[in-house]
Order: C-alpha cells, then structure tokens, then sequence
C-alpha cells in the first residue's frame, strides 16, 4: 500500500474559507453601505433643521386635517394620523383581498376557455388576454374611471338592472346581507357546506386512485350540498336590497361601491386575471396526454375529469407563478392614487406633505406592502408545500 503525502492547502486556495470570507465581505459592504446612508439622512436632516421619528402619528395633539371619502370604520378630519393610516389601511386590504379572489376565479374561467373545444369560446377569451396583457394597467384604470363609471347616469336617475342593481356616477349599489343571527347561522351553514365538500372531494380522489370507480354516490352527495348551498344563499342570508329615496335624493340600503373603488377593484381583477388564466392555461397543457387518456379509460369525462386528475396536478406547476399575480396585484394597488381612491399610499402621501416627514411616511408604506406581500407569499408556499407529492 503506497503512503501518499498531502501537503496541506493553504488558506488562501482552499474553497471553504473562499467562499466565508466573500459572504463575510457581501455582509460587511451591506452594512457599510447602510451606515453611509444613515449617518448622511442624519446629516441632511440636521442641515435642513429637521428631526426624525414616528411620534407624530400617534400623537393625538395633532389632527389629519382631510377627508377620507371611502372609509369602512367612522372617521372624521380631527381624527389623530394613525386613525387615517387605519383606515388607508383596511381601504388597501379590501382591494388586495377582494381582487385577489375574483382575478383568481376570473382567470381559472377564461383559461379554460383558451382550451374550450368551442371556437367562439376560445377565440373570445384570446382576444380578451391579448387586448388585457398588452396595455398599460393606468391606462386601463382611467378607462375604467372615466369612460364607464364617472359615466353612468345621475343620482336621480340611476340604472337599474335586475330591480337591485343600481349604477350611477357616484356609485354602484349592491343587494348586501344584514348583520343580523339569521345571517350569521346562513353563514355557519355554508362554511360547514364547504369543509364537508373538501372533506368528500379528498375521499373521492382517494376511491378513483385505489378502485379506479369515479363515486357517483359522490356526485350525488355534491348536489345535495350544491342545492342546500343555493337555496341557503337566496333565503338564508338576510339580504338588503338598494333602493331609491326620492325626498333625500339617495340611494339607500345595501352594499355601495364607490366609483374610484370599483374603478380600481375592476381594471385590477381584470388586468391580473388575464395574466392568471395563462398560467391556468401552461398548467394545465402541462399534464402529459397519458392523465388523459387514463382518466378517460377508466370513465371520467368532462368536468369530473378536470376536477378530480388534471386540475390537481396542474396546481403543483401553476402555484408558483400564481404567486407572482397575487403579488403584483397586491402592489398594482397603489395605483389607487391616480383615480383619487384613499388607500395606504395615497393617504401616506397627504401626511407626509403636510407634516413633512417624508422618510417616515415613505417607511410606512413600504413596511406595509413588505407585511402584505410577505404574508400572501407565505400562505402560497403553504399552499404549494401541501399539494406537492410526498415522496417517501
């Protein structure tokens, strides 16, 4: 057995201390950088006379002094700032929240209709996507304003769809259930409804992968709980309808939407929900042909077929870039100040110009959007962990 000498690597040539010493070097430029930036802030403002700090928002001697057109909870211009940030607050969640949920459900039906076998169909939602994801998001916002809600007809004279819907230029009004325990016990209904239907939808999968039979008593079951659900809706939720009061010349009852709200809820559902049905579209076409035709071999067809085999499967390659629209649609939302909705940053915006404090309003809002963004993309990596197969 020959003895081989190794001559010991010096520590500028050995790889490990290499690569230490370059991310000791990354973390020490990063923190020489920032302390740059600071002691600069920190001179700049001594210069100019200025102090720094976040005291002034909750200091209750000082007033907003503006008005919030759109505001969920009460609130009036001798409210303290953080009571306006509040509210910039939840104005921001609503359009994240809501957009979020109906691009999604906008987006899986126009994918699916770029595969529909129906020529009509197909050719409509392609149009729809190419037309959608080739202009500017602003451009489509001040459509939106300007052209169709700021449009609609006066007060006086509102358009009504339906004996319930009314459209006018200074809102849409919506019928909207009461806060009431009859609402509450229909709501209790449908969220037992659902987690009952995700319980029997698992237990179906688990039939057609171990006996290869699709569970008709499933399907019968999922139009039981369809029906209940349906009818639970309608007559369930105590709903109240809009109507017009002709002495105060109002609109009164229901849910009312306000114009720079449904301008931005609608030009970000619909701009997102043209990029989600491409990624709908990719997940899907990337199922190999053999789910296919195994899934009809063993006589699935149509949307028991998609919603049992080929949608599950697809979800692993779509839940990825499906968290980059929900992402960018999060952001795309401080476009609210360009059509004059009150959100985080537009209500930001006016507080810093009227305080002056600039970097710690500008600090607000881009911990705001940090605090958003990190908690959608940690739910749609839940999400995606969950849907993964195990691998043992």
């Amino acid at each position: 057995m020959t003895n081989i000498n190794e001559e010991k690597v010096p520590c500028w040539r050995d790889s490990r201390v290499i690569k230490i010493l370059t991310q000791f070097l990354i973390v020490l430029f990063i923190f020489v950088f920032l302390f740059i930036f600071a002691n600069n802030l920190i001179r700049n403002f001594q210069q100019l006379g200025l102090t720094f700090g976040f005291g002034f928002i909750v200091d209750t001697d000082l007033n907003s002094r503006f008005n919030i057109g759109d505001s969920p909870i009460p609130y009036k211009p001798t409210d303290p700032y953080f009571k306006a940030i509040l509210v910039g607050l939840l104005n921001s969640l609503r359009v994240m929240i809501t957009g979020i949920i109906l691009a999604f459900i906008l987006g899986i039906m126009v994918g699916l209709g770029r595969l529909s076998d129906n020529w009509l169909v197909q050719k409509i939602a392609t149009i729809y996507v190419e037309i959608i994801r080739n202009t500017p998001l602003l451009l489509q916002l001040f459509f939106w304003y300007f052209a169709v809600f700021l449009k609609f007809p006066k007060i006086d004279n509102p358009l009504i769809l339906l004996n319930s819907l009314f459209f006018s230029n200074q809102g849409v009004y919506l019928p909207f259930p009461l806060r009431n325990i009859q609402t509450l016990l229909a709501v209790v209904v449908l969220v037992f409804s659902g987690f009952i239907t995700i319980i029997l939808w698992r237990k179906q999968t688990q039939v057609i992968q171990q006996q290869g039979t699709t569970g008709n008593v499933y399907n019968l079951v999922y139009g039981v709980i369809g029906v209940i659900s349906v009818l639970t809706i309608i007559f369930g939720l105590d709903w109240q309808f809009p109507n017009y009061d002709d002495q105060i010349q109002r609109i009164q009852g229901g849910l009312t939407l306000s114009p720079e709200f449904a301008t931005l809820l609608a030009g970000l559902t619909i701009y997102t929900a043209a990029f989600i049905a491409e990624v709908v579209r990719a997940g899907i076409q990337s199922v190999s042909k053999g789910q296919w035709e195994a899934a009809k071999a063993l006589g699935l067809k149509g949307t028991l077929l998609m919603r049992l085999v080929i949608f599950p499967q697809a979800l692993r390659v779509m839940i990825p870039p499906l968290t980059s629209e929900f992402l960018n649609l999060a952001k795309n939302s401080s476009l609210a100040i360009a059509i004059g909705y009150n959100d985080i940053y537009a209500v930001s915006n006016t507080i810093s110009n009227q305080t002056g404090k600039s970097i710690e309003m500008l600090l607000v809002v881009m911990t705001t959007y940090l605090i958003f963004n990190l908690i959608i993309s940690s739910g749609m990596n839940w999400l995606n962990r969950s849907v993964q197969i195990k691998e043992k």
